[in-house]
C-alpha cells in the first residue's frame, strides 16, 4: 500500500502461540463455575508456582516484572468429582492430522502414571480441528507404550477418545466423563 510521498507500508502477521490455550481453559472453567454452584463438582485450576523477583510499584498498585518458575507444573485441574479425585490437562493443537505428543511434557507424562497408579480419574481435554476430546489417562498411556510415533493420528482421536459437546454451560466434560467411567458410585 503506498501512503503520501510514495511511503511504501507493509505489514506481516505475527503468530504468537503463548495463549492458544486460553480460549479452550476459558471454556472449561465456565463449566467448572457451573458444577461449583449446581454442587455437581469441586473442580479448579492449579496455579503455576511463580517466585517473584522483582515488583513495580504504581498508582494502580503493585504489578509483577520479573518472575520465574519454581517448579515445572503437573497438571492444569484438579479437584473432587462424586467422591473420586479427578485431574486432567488442556491442550490445544492447530494441527489438523495429529495431536504432538510433545505438547504433553514429560513431567506431566510421569504424573499421568502416578495419578493413573494410585486409582485417580486423569485425562487430557484435546482441541483440534474445532473439535473436544477427552482422552482418558490410561488410554494415552496404552498409545505411548505400544506406538513408536511421536505423535496420536486424528484417526486415534475419532476412535478412541470421547468428543466432549460445547454448550451454554462452557465445556460439559463432565457429562462425557460420566458416559465413559458408567455414573461411578
Amino acid at each position: 500500500m503506498l501512503y503520501p510521498n510514495n511511503i511504501k507500508k507493509t505489514y506481516s502477521k505475527i503468530t504468537n502461540y503463548s495463549n492458544r490455550g486460553m480460549d479452550l481453559e476459558y471454556l472449561i472453567e465456565q463449566a467448572n463455575d457451573y458444577y461449583t454452584l449446581n454442587d455437581i463438582a469441586y473442580i479448579y485450576k492449579k496455579p503455576t508456582p511463580i517466585g517473584v523477583t522483582k515488583v513495580a510499584y504504581g498508582a494502580k498498585g503493585k504489578r509483577i516484572e520479573d518472575g520465574f518458575y519454581k517448579t515445572p507444573s503437573t497438571l492444569d485441574f484438579n479437584g473432587l468429582y462424586n467422591g473420586y479425585y479427578v485431574e486432567f490437562d488442556a491442550k490445544v493443537t492447530q494441527n489438523k492430522t495429529s495431536f504432538p505428543i510433545s505438547n504433553v511434557h514429560d513431567h506431566q507424562i510421569k504424573h499421568i502414571r502416578n495419578i493413573n497408579k494410585h486409582g485417580g480419574i486423569v485425562f487430557l481435554v484435546i482441541a483440534m480441528n474445532n473439535k473436544y476430546f477427552l482422552l482418558m489417562g490410561n488410554t494415552f498411556l496404552e498409545f505411548l507404550d505400544k506406538e513408536k510415533r511421536k505423535s496420536i493420528p486424528y484417526e486415534y482421536l475419532l476412535n478412541n477418545a470421547y468428543e466432549i459437546k460445547l454448550g451454554l454451560k462452557g465445556l460439559d466434560y463432565l457429562s462425557t466423563l460420566n458416559k465413559i467411567i458408567g455414573g461411578i458410585k
